[in-house]
């Protein structure tokens, strides 16, 4: 099902089961439209830059070029359109690493519940950051100099649980305006230009 404003999605998997599978969960959601599919890395490019979908489904391991090649040559071509997706079987610490460091917006793994799966797919839509928690503990623990003050990593980390401007204003008892500012303040010092890339930059140098 698909309409005006509907999220267009491309999947990329080279199981053509699975592929098919996640094909017919997410066009049968109101809201989603399926554009293209993808048997593997250079495939996925090649449907994207044809579709211009808005969120690209990428699994990670496929022969005939894998999923984190491809993630890195979208971000080179674009730093923030499509959204990219992982779903994935693995969740490593060098898998994660792997596909957050060449630009992917978010990371779930392929047990997850067909609910969770489709919100993923709108909240990546939305720029909200997706991330399992096996994610986040392989990310953690890496440590940079930050630029931030210690209020804009605190609200950071606040927006990477996907929190919305209005409830980490509530949380930290503060204007929704001043949330605002301090995200504009965070993607200037970051160099990124949504809270989405914000969040992954974040992970990748250890602010949050």
């Amino acid at each position: 099902m698909s309409g005006v404003g509907a999220v267009r999605v491309v999947v990329a998997d080279d199981h053509p089961i699975v592929r098919d599978g996640l094909a017919g969960i997410l066009g049968g959601e109101e809201g989603i439209e399926v554009v293209g599919e993808a048997a593997n890395g250079r495939e996925a490019v090649a449907v994207v830059r044809s579709s211009d979908p808005d969120v690209v489904l990428m699994d990670l391991r496929m022969p005939g070029g894998d999923g984190v090649e491809a993630i890195a040559e979208l971000r080179g071509a674009h730093p923030t359109r499509p959204r990219i997706l992982v779903l994935t079987t693995y969740d490593t610490d060098r898998d994660v690493r792997r596909a957050m460091t060449a630009g992917a917006d978010g990371f779930l793994l392929k047990d997850a519940r067909r609910a969770e799966l489709v919100r993923a797919v709108h909240d990546v839509a939305a720029g909200r950051p997706v991330l399992t928690a096996a994610a986040l503990a392989a990310l953690a623990g890496r440590r940079y100099e930050a630029e931030l003050t210690d209020r804009e990593v605190h609200v950071l980390r606040l927006v990477s649980e996907g929190l919305t401007n209005g409830a980490v204003a509530r949380h930290l008892g503060i204007g929704e305006a001043t949330v605002k500012t301090h995200l504009l303040h965070i993607y200037k010092k970051l160099g990124v230009g949504d809270r989405a890339a914000a969040v992954r930059v974040g992970w990748e140098r250890g602010i949050i």
